[in-house]
């Protein structure tokens, strides 16, 4: 069997998503990391219109029925639009926050949201991280009083991408008793009375989308926006992380192929000592071993999809591949934006906004140290 098994199907998507990121997305990259912002929702409405929001979730609910091979080719040909902070926004609504609500949500709420999500009606965000806790979800304080037939929300979150402009938040609260025990997960409408954008967080990397912090003043949302049971949260987001760390290695290997290429393609150009750069031999060895490198991390994270594909387990393979890929891409940014000197440091060239953008990936959706913890646990360590 061919591996990786694409097929005609799969590269008339990447040709349709690659031609939209040369319209729509590339020609702008500078300019919205510049601006701070990016129009998401005007983007992602014409994302919408050619089905790109729900690829691998099941027609019924407004998805396009493919399966996650389709949606690796998407992710891989989105690197080309050479801007994290976009990327990251995009997946934040396609692989954050809706699959939760595919996987858990009464058919009233997926009619509420989900199939509004998939045609960029509604956007989407993710509410864990708060001021004072972050990989260890358990401690998290934002409470949600029973009141009757309602929920009573109280507390903070910080570090939430698209939660600016995000029409509903996919918000873990406290139902409970502490510890991990005691999480739920509520659907919550950013409409709702009481919620506040606090201050938007002045970043290394990813500048041209928000990452902000929340406040919930007595906000009041009926019950009915519980997903699944009550208390169960915490073993809903440790799941939800698995697709969340599997599209962050995606984007590790992608990005890393388009930082070689434009670097190699820079090389032929730029001249030094009577020749161009790409010909001197401790470069073309460098490349060598980064190429050698990209290709085993991305080979790691496809056995990975294929797992994911297959409906297998598949938390030790994605673990793997989300460290080394995402080690790995601090590696090959370095090493990029040394090859081209000077002009490397400036932003005349995409690799400055690259080397800022790479940094969050060994941090965002369970950091370095997390993976190790979860890969040795799988391992009986």
């Amino acid at each position: 069997m061919t591996f990786p098994p694409f097929t005609e199907e799969h590269t008339l998507l990447r040709q349709t998503v690659r031609d939209f990121v040369m319209k729509e997305l590339y020609p702008f990259r500078k300019e919205w990391d510049d601006a701070g912002e990016w129009p998401a929702r005007e983007v992602l409405r014409r994302m919408a219109a050619l089905g790109l929001l729900g690829i691998r979730f099941p027609e019924e609910c407004g998805g396009a029925g493919m399966d996650w091979w389709a949606h690796t080719a998407m992710v891989e040909e989105l690197a080309a639009c050479r801007n994290g902070g976009v990327t990251m926004s995009i997946f934040v609504h396609t692989d954050i926050s809706t699959p939760v609500i595919a996987e858990l949500g009464t058919e009233e709420q997926k009619e509420e949201f989900l199939r509004p999500a998939f045609a960029a009606e509604k956007i989407g965000a993710l509410g864990i991280t708060e001021p004072g806790c972050g990989s260890d979800v358990a401690s998290l304080l934002t409470t949600a009083r029973s009141d009757g037939g309602d929920y009573v929300i109280n507390g903070a979150k910080t570090f939430i991408t698209n939660g600016a402009f995000a029409d509903f938040i996919i918000l873990a609260v406290r139902t409970g008793g502490p510890s991990h025990a005691g999480i739920s997960l509520v659907i919550f409408p950013t409409n709702t009375p009481g919620f506040s954008v606090g201050k938007k967080i002045d970043k290394l990397g990813t500048r041209s989308v928000d990452s902000s912090l929340l406040h919930f003043d007595n906000c009041r949302i009926p019950k009915r926006y519980l997903l699944g049971e009550e208390n169960a949260g915490f073993l809903y987001i440790m799941r939800n992380f698995q697709g969340e760390r599997l599209v962050g290695a995606l984007m590790c290997t992608s990005g890393m192929e388009v930082q070689i290429q434009d670097a190699l393609a820079y090389g032929k150009t730029r001249t030094a000592f009577g020749r161009p750069i790409a010909n001197f031999q401790v470069w073309r060895h460098k490349f060598a071993e980064l190429l050698t490198s990209v290709k085993a991390a991305k080979m790691l994270t496809y056995h990975a999809v294929d797992k994911m594909n297959r409906g297998e387990e598949a938390t030790l393979e994605i673990s793997m591949a989300k460290l080394f890929a995402g080690d790995l891409a601090q590696r090959v940014a370095y090493d990029c934006l040394q090859f081209h000197g000077g002009y490397g440091f400036t932003e005349e060239y995409d690799i400055a906004r690259a080397y800022r953008d790479v940094r969050i990936l060994p941090i965002g959706g369970g950091s370095s140290e997390i993976m190790k913890e979860i890969i040795a646990k799988w391992c009986g360590m």
